[in-house]
C-alpha cells in the first residue's frame, strides 16, 4: 500500500479504480509563414471553434450547476476575446511570420507567467483559466482532439496532473467519484467546482499521474487530503463504513430541513446561507436556509464587458426576494478591490490592494455606479424583506454618506412613481478592527451588523490570509478576535439591535459554540453547512456556553480556545 498527501480540496470517501487522463503531449512546430492571410484565417477559425465550444459548457453548466459557475466559461469567452491577447498572436504571426501554433502557445506562457508571478493566490489560479483556453485552441490548429471526461461512463476516481475548469464543468457525478491532481489550491475553480458538485477531491498531490496506473484501486479522503493506493482489505473495509456511515449522516440531516434553529434548552437563532447569484437560492433552501445572511452582489458585475444596469440588477434582486417567499435577506452592496477586480472599471493599481480603493470607498468615490445600484434594490425592495449592508465601512462618517445616497434615490424613486418599501433595515459589515473598536457608536445608527470574519481576522492579525508564509497568523479562534466579536455583540444588543456573521467562521464547528455563547442572532455560511451546523446546535445548550463565554476569552491563544471547546462542547 501507498499513500499520497496532498491538500484537502473537497470533503468525502470516495472507493474505486483509478482513471488517468491521458491529453496528447502537444509539441508544438516552429515555422515561418509565407502566406500571412491564411495563417490568420487558421487563427480566427480555431478562436470561432473554441468559442462555441465553451458556448456550449456555458449553457451546460448553467443549466446543471448554476450562474455563478457558469460565469467562469463567461471569463474563458472573454479571455478569447481579449484584444491584447489576439493582438499580440497576430502580431507574431505578421510581424514575425511565426506560425499560429507557436505564436499562439508563446503568448499563453507570456500571460501565465504574469499571474503566477503575482502574490494574490486568487490571480496566481487564474492561470488555469489561460492553461484551459490556449490547450482548446492549440488542439483546434493541430487537429489533435482533447480528452474528454464526459466520455466516463463506470464509477471511478479522476486522476489528472490538473483537472481543468472546462473538464471539471463536464464531469458526471454519477461516475465520477473522486478526483486526485497533480497541482492545484482549495481556491482554483476546479476545488470550488467539486466542493459544489459534492465530488471528494485532493489536490496538489505531486506526481500522483505518475505513480498511479489506470486500474488502481484508490481510496480517497477528501476531508484529510489523502490517496491510498492498492489498499489493503482491511484499509477497504474501514473506508466502507466509513462511506456508509457518511451516507447515513446525510440521510439524517435531511430530516432537518424543515426544523427550526433551537438548542436543546430552547434558544433559536436564525441560519442563512452565502449566495452569489439568484440560481444559488433552490440549493440554499433545499438546505433549509432560514435566509440569505450575504448575497454577493459582485458576481453581478464580474466576468462581463460593462457594468450591470439598473434593470438587469433589479431583475437579479427581486428574484431572490421572490424565491425566498417573506424570508431575510441581506444584500451587501458592491465589494469590488482586493482580490476582485473589474477590468473595465480602470482601477488605479495599488501596492496593497486590500487596505486599499475597494468597496464602500470605492462606491463613494463612484457615485454613479453606486446610485444605479441603490436604486434597483430598493425598486427590488416590494418584493420581499430586503436589507442592505454596506462593506468595508471604517469611519461612521462612511455609513452616514452611503445611508444620505440611500435615502436619496429613496426619495427620487418615489417622486417617479415606484414602489419601495418602507421597513428596509440597513446595516454594515464589520471587517475592520476600527469600526469593532466603536461598534456602541455605530450600534446607535445602523440597523444591524454582520461580522464579516474573513476580513476582520486577517486585518486584526495583519496576515494576509493568501499569503502562505503567513497563513499560521489566520487564526479564527484568537482570543484579540473573539473579544472584538464580542464587542459587536454587547454594543448591537445594548441598543436593540441584532448581529450577524457572514464569514467562513459562521459555519465552523469549533466556533459555533463560541458565537452562541457570545449570543450571535444570525449565523450565515454555505447552503452545504446549515444542516451540520442545525444538528449541532440541537446538541448544544446555550446557558452552558453562556457561561463558558469568559473562561474562553480569558484564553490566551487559538489553539487553547480550541481545546478548551473540544473537550467541553465537542465531545
Amino acid at each position: 500500500m501507498t499513500k499520497l498527501n496532498g491538500i484537502a480540496a473537497s470533503n468525502g470517501v470516495a472507493i474505486g479504480k483509478a482513471f488517468v487522463v491521458q491529453n496528447p503531449n502537444i509539441e508544438i512546430p516552429e515555422h515561418k509563414v509565407e502566406d500571412h492571410a491564411q495563417e490568420l484565417e487558421r487563427f480566427n477559425q480555431a478562436i470561432e471553434r473554441a468559442t462555441l465550444d465553451l458556448e456550449k459548457i456555458q449553457a451546460h453548466v448553467e443549466k446543471e450547476m448554476g450562474e455563478e459557475h457558469a460565469k467562469i466559461f463567461g471569463a474563458h469567452i472573454l479571455v478569447l476575446k481579449d484584444p491584447e491577447l489576439l493582438n499580440t498572436v497576430k502580431g507574431k504571426i505578421e510581424s514575425d511570420s511565426t506560425n499560429a501554433e507557436k505564436s499562439m502557445q508563446d503568448t499563453a506562457d507570456q500571460f501565465v507567467t504574469i499571474f503566477e508571478s503575482m502574490d494574490n493566490e486568487y490571480m496566481k489560479e487564474r492561470a488555469a483559466d489561460i492553461r484551459d483556453v490556449s490547450k482548446r485552441v492549440l488542439s483546434y490548429l493541430l487537429d489533435l482532439p482533447l480528452a474528454s471526461t464526459s466520455d466516463i461512463t463506470e464509477e471511478v476516481i479522476l486522476v489528472a496532473h490538473d483537472l481543468l475548469p472546462s473538464d471539471t464543468a463536464q464531469l458526471n457525478p454519477a461516475f465520477v467519484k473522486g478526483i486526485v491532481t497533480d497541482i492545484g489550491g482549495r481556491t482554483s475553480h476546479s476545488a470550488i467546482m467539486s466542493r459544489s458538485m459534492g465530488i471528494p477531491a485532493v489536490v496538489g498531490a505531486g506526481d500522483a499521474t505518475e505513480q498511479i496506473e489506470a486500474g488502481t484501486p484508490l481510496i480517497l479522503d477528501g476531508a484529510e487530503g489523502e490517496v491510498l493506493l492498492n489498499p489493503s482489505e482491511e484499509q477497504t473495509s474501514f473506508y466502507e463504513k466509513k462511506v456508509e456511515e457518511q451516507r447515513e449522516r446525510e440521510e439524517e440531516l435531511q430530516q432537518l430541513v424543515d426544523d427550526v434553529s433551537t438548542t436543546k434548552d430552547g434558544h433559536e437563532v436564525e441560519l442563512a446561507a452565502n449566495i452569489g447569484s439568484p440560481k444559488d437560492i433552490d440549493v440554499a433552501l433545499a438546505n433549509g436556509a432560514e435566509g440569505i445572511g450575504l448575497f454577493r452582489t459582485e458576481f453581478l458585475y464580474m466576468d462581463r464587458d460593462r457594468l450591470p444596469t439598473e434593470d438587469e440588477q433589479f431583475q437579479a434582486y427581486s428574484e431572490v426576494l421572490e424565491k425566498m417567499a417573506g424570508r431575510p435577506v441581506v444584500i451587501r452592496t458592491l465589494d469590488i478591490g482586493g482580490d476582485k477586480d473589474l477590468p473595465y472599471l480602470d482601477l488605479p493599481e495599488e501596492l496593497n490592494p486590500f487596505l486599499g480603493f475597494r468597496a464602500i470607498r470605492l462606491c463613494l468615490e463612484r457615485t454613479d455606479l453606486f446610485r444605479t445600484q441603490l436604486r434597483a434594490l430598493l425598486r427590488a425592495s416590494a418584493y420581499g424583506n430586503l436589507k442592505i449592508m454596506f462593506p468595508m465601512v471604517a469611519t461612521l462618517e462612511e455609513f452616514r454618506e452611503a445611508k444620505a445616497l440611500l435615502e436619496e434615490e429613496r426619495q427620487n424613486l418615489l417622486g417617479e412613481g415606484h414602489e419601495v418599501s418602507g421597513s428596509i433595515e440597513v446595516g454594515i459589515m464589520v471587517e475592520i478592527p476600527s469600526t469593532a473598536m466603536i461598534a456602541d457608536q455605530f450600534a446607535k445608527e445602523v440597523d444591524f451588523f454582520s461580522i464579516g470574519t474573513n476580513d476582520l481576522i486577517q486585518y486584526t492579525m495583519a496576515a494576509d490570509r493568501m499569503n502562505e508564509n503567513v497563513s499560521y497568523l489566520y487564526q479564527p479562534y484568537h482570543p484579540a478576535v473573539l473579544r472584538l466579536i464580542e464587542r459587536v455583540i454587547l454594543a448591537a444588543k445594548a441598543e436593540g439591535k441584532w448581529t450577524g456573521m457572514c464569514g467562513e467562521m459562521a459555519g465552523d464547528t469549533v466556533a459555533i459554540p463560541v458565537l452562541l455563547g457570545l449570543g450571535l442572532n444570525e449565523f450565515s455560511m454555505s447552503a452545504s453547512s446549515i444542516l451540520e451546523a442545525r444538528a449541532q446546535l440541537k446538541e448544544l445548550s446555550y446557558k452552558e456556553t453562556k457561561t463558558a463565554s469568559p473562561k474562553i476569552l480569558a484564553q490566551s491563544t487559538n489553539e487553547a480556545v480550541k481545546e478548551y471547546v473540544q473537550e467541553n462542547f465537542l465531545k
